[in-house]
């Protein structure tokens, strides 16, 4: 039996989340890929997606997105990315049900991982770069990104926030980092000694942000906090300015008086993963995914949170930036357990939702 870890209704992920058995998936079919899962990552998106699922069918939803493992099967007559093969290891993103022990996925989302890259980076190795991409297509349909105007970028100490800082400075974007402490931003200033960057902890850091654009238009904050740092980003645009939001971190929802938006004619535009799963056409994911795979490794080995998923506490420690999710080394040993499956048909343990 396979196991996958999947939900039936909205809520706390540590309340919600649950695992169940399936019948192991037989030999893929043509322009398929079998992949047994080593690892995959706990995004904050994936438990939001959780948190606010408001089906109400009782039918399984498989959880997750992304994931790293082993191939053990290619489909017959199957074109597939240099150095897939059997054995190698690989990433599969985008896949609906990644928290799966065994994942059948379409061969165009599988990647070859190389040898030098940990299982801990692999499993994030896409959707990141990706978001970057995504982020980074969104800020240049404003007119003057990549002229006059300036970029302020928050979060900017966590994966997507370096991906990004780097993806500007090669592409001569100007931005202005934002963190929230002062010791986040001396590390992100000896990672680019060239980039201003700010943190929140200081009472004047929006008039720090002011200063650092120079003199140049804000035309463009990119923001997956939320909460009550909207305004103050609202306010540090120009007329005609551009919110992207692309996260929630905050637990307060964005509360704002419309004048806010209406005097200076503002945009407030929501991105995320999962439209740009729903929305992007084949031939545009597929182009990302080939831009994604450029992108340099800008984060360190991922940490991992405390606090059970979906609880305040760990809510808190998401909004951490250079903390952007939880990489579960072995996926069934969340609890400590027998040493996981390695072959098919050998049975492993059933994980718990409680992470160790």
């Amino acid at each position: 039996m396979s196991r996958r870890v999947v939900y039936t209704r909205g809520g706390s992920p540590a309340d919600v989340l649950t695992v169940i058995e399936e019948p192991e998936p037989t030999a893929p079919q043509t322009g398929q890929v079998l992949v047994r899962a080593t690892a995959f990552p706990v995004h904050p998106g994936d438990l939001q997606a959780v948190e606010e699922y408001h089906g109400n069918s009782g039918q399984p939803v498989p959880a997750g997105v992304e994931a790293t493992g082993v191939v053990e099967a290619i489909g017959p007559e199957t074109p597939v990315a240099p150095g897939v093969e059997p054995g190698a290891r690989v990433t599969v993103f985008p896949h609906p049900g990644a928290w799966s022990q065994w994942i059948m996925a379409a061969a165009r989302v599988v990647v070859a991982v190389p040898a030098k890259v940990p299982d801990e980076v692999a499993a994030q190795m896409l959707v990141n770069p990706i978001t970057a991409v995504m982020l980074r297509r969104e800020a240049e349909a404003h007119a003057s990104i990549g002229c006059d105007g300036v970029l302020l970028l928050t979060a900017a100490g966590s994966s997507v926030g370096r991906l990004l800082t780097a993806v500007c400075l090669a592409h001569n974007i100007s931005i202005v980092n934002v963190v929230r402490s002062e010791r986040g931003a001396a590390e992100l200033r000896k990672r680019f000694p060239d980039v201003p960057v700010v943190a929140t902890e200081h009472a004047g850091w929006a008039d720090d942000a002011r200063s650092a654009a120079n003199g140049r238009p804000v035309s463009v904050a990119l923001d997956p906090i939320g909460g009550k740092l909207t305004e103050s980003l609202l306010d540090l645009l120009t007329p005609g300015g551009k919110l992207i939001c692309y996260g929630q971190m905050a637990a307060e929802p964005i509360s704002l008086p419309a004048s806010t938006l209406l005097h200076k004619s503002l945009t407030l535009r929501g991105k995320t993963i999962g439209r740009w799963m729903s929305d992007t056409s084949a031939e545009r994911q597929a182009s990302d995914i080939a831009a994604a795979k450029l992108r340099p490794c800008s984060w360190p080995g991922a940490t991992a949170l405390s606090g059970r998923p979906g609880q305040s506490g760990n809510r808190a420690a998401r909004a951490v930036p250079v903390t952007p999710c939880t990489i579960r080394r072995d996926p069934w040993a969340w609890n400590p357990a027998p040493a996981r499956p390695s072959k098919r048909g050998e049975e492993g343990p059933k994980p718990a939702l409680q992470p160790r």
